[in-house]
């Protein structure tokens, strides 16, 4: 299985698209294994895409983007302006806000960074804010939403490393929150660097916030109705996706009154473009994780680790190195369901829990 890996960061390195890269590679380990039946590799592909816990991905995909063009966004967009107009490079600002705001809504940190770009990067650029600082914070904000839930990578984590995503969605928000202070400091202080003035000297009086507050109150409603119903059992993660498409519609329709039938056809266009990908991803991952498992790879990996440190503290630092790099080359879905398999019983022998382990 580490030559099927090593093969898979080669041809990555090279361009080819992640997905096919994922499928080439675990085609080759199959190859060297002659013993294994051929069948095993198209019922791992589908049956990983066949999960009904993975059915809440597509949903809340397609919930985002119901989202963007209801109205919703907009308005959050205008909160977290307000919040932020005083503060020194405060579209910067309020990129960071609208990611936190965000992820209650989306759950893709992808679909996050795209539309913070579209909607807030000519703006930057506009104003004379650096291409390159513009492009940082709108990313980077964007991890935000894959923290805090509704999450895809919490999703996909849960599901892989079989872990209660309900658990991982209240265990979310202190990180996610945390990320948001750090963030906004780290903009206010290199917006005070190049010079990037605030929009407004005073802050926003509570009548304004209190206003802003009002107009966006349904999309704030939502990540607190999502964590009491699969909190309380009301509904599993994959049924509240469905709620989140629902929640969309309904705001859309009946409360903001800007979803028409044309911006529908657009978010039913983006959402299949979205996951057409995912769902690649998602079933060629299965091989990887079934080679994973038949060279009892994470059984390997513990006896290495064990010679080089037996602290548990320097291994969480190890892997979160090791995912750091990860990051620069792989997208972050095809890192969790690659590395889930692997790290998940690895931590389990250092005694780590596993909800801890998942803000790496």
């Amino acid at each position: 299985m580490l030559g099927a890996i090593g093969f898979f960061l080669i041809i990555l390195f090279l361009g080819m698209p992640v997905a096919f890269a994922i499928a080439i590679s675990g085609f080759a380990f199959f190859l060297t294994r002659p013993e294994i039946p051929w069948t095993i590799l198209v019922q791992r592909s589908l049956s990983t895409t066949q999960s009904f816990t993975m059915l809440a991905i597509p949903l809340f995909i397609f919930a985002g983007n119901l989202m963007n063009n209801t109205g919703i966004t907009s308005r959050l967009v205008k909160l977290a302006n307000v919040l932020t107009g005083h503060m020194y490079g405060s579209i910067g600002q309020v990129s960071v806000v609208l990611s936190t705001l965000m992820g209650g809504v989306s759950g893709s940190a992808v679909a996050d960074a795209a539309m913070e770009c579209r909607i807030l990067g000519p703006e930057m650029t506009k104003r004379g804010y650096a291409p390159g600082w513009a492009a940082a914070v709108n990313c980077l904000s964007g991890l935000i939403v894959a923290t805090i839930p509704p999450s895809m990578g919490l999703i996909l984590y849960g599901t892989v490393g079989e872990v209660s995503i309900g658990r991982l969605f209240v265990a979310g928000f202190m990180p996610g929150i945390l990320m948001c202070i750090l963030m906004m400091m780290a903009t206010s202080w290199s917006a005070r660097h190049y010079g990037y003035k605030p929009d407004h000297e005073k802050p926003s009086s509570a009548r304004e916030i209190g206003k802003a507050c009002i107009e966006s109150i349904w999309a704030l409603m939502f990540p607190i109705l999502l964590i009491v119903f699969i909190r309380f059992g009301v509904m599993t993660p994959s049924e509240s996706g469905a709620f989140a498409v629902f929640y969309a519609l309904f705001v859309g329709v009946f409360i903001y009154k800007e979803l028409n039938l044309e911006r529908f056809k657009e978010c039913l266009i983006s959402s299949v473009k979205d996951l057409s990908v995912t769902t690649m991803i998602l079933a060629f991952s299965g091989i990887f994780s079934y080679g994973v498992v038949f060279d009892q790879l994470p059984a390997t990996l513990t006896n290495i680790l064990i010679t080089v440190t037996s602290n548990k503290y320097l291994l969480i630092l190890l892997i979160i190195l090791m995912l750091v790099v990860f990051g620069m080359f792989m997208e972050t879905t095809v890192i969790t369901l690659i590395c889930t398999p692997i790290l998940v019983p690895l931590i389990q022998q250092y005694g780590i829990d596993r909800y801890t382990s998942v803000s790496s």
